[in-house]
């Protein structure tokens, strides 16, 4: 349910994690196809807040709410979409940031699942790959979340994993979730 607040994150297991990203059901925004409305006047900024006619949108749930029906076109457009309109949305960088990692297990066994600032959890594996994309500025770390939305890797999350992967000493450097590897070097 949209309007309720996510569980304590530090609380749950990472089983508990996992089932409650299966469980957590989103509109079916890709098969909704309604005419293009125009401008919502509404911007998701670099760190993850919402802004609408410039001003921030305070409160979680309705943050929590547009996210569920937030899609991006084939053209790379953000929009905010439902059954019978469809509005453009400024995104700065990602449309969700990846704020707390939860870790279990070591090596090739590693979980790991990831709160993001809706509350949403998504746990990092063949369907949630994690990528690095070098830029000017440094490296950009990102996980997919759905259907070609992701969430931009936290500073201080990234630090963590980078710590991860230092500790298994592999080459390249990176971390296992769900029997993937996701080299923690820029792509080429």
């Amino acid at each position: 349910m949209p309007n309720t607040p996510p569980p304590d994150f530090a609380s749950l297991s990472l089983a508990e994690i996992a089932r409650l990203a299966e469980v957590h059901r989103l509109p079916p925004v890709e098969s909704w196809n309604p005419a293009h409305c125009g401008d919502s006047e509404m911007r998701i900024a670099r760190d993850g807040s919402w802004f609408h006619q410039g001003s921030p949108i305070g409160r979680p749930a309705m943050v929590r709410l547009f996210s569920t029906i937030l899609r991006r076109e084939p053209d790379g457009r953000f929009v905010l979409v439902t059954p019978v309109e469809k509005l453009d949305i400024a995104v700065e960088d990602a449309p969700f940031v990846a704020v707390e990692v939860k870790v279990e297990g070591e090596g090739a066994a590693m979980r790991l699942a990831f709160r993001l600032n809706t509350g949403d959890v998504v746990v990092a594996g063949p369907d949630h790959p994690l990528r690095i994309e070098s830029r000017e500025d440094g490296p950009h770390p990102y996980l997919t979340v759905r259907n070609g939305l992701d969430a931009l890797i936290a500073r201080s999350v990234y630090y963590e994993l980078a710590q991860l992967a230092l500790a298994q000493d592999q080459a390249p450097p990176g971390i296992w979730s769900q029997g993937v590897f996701f080299s923690l070097e820029p792509a080429a």
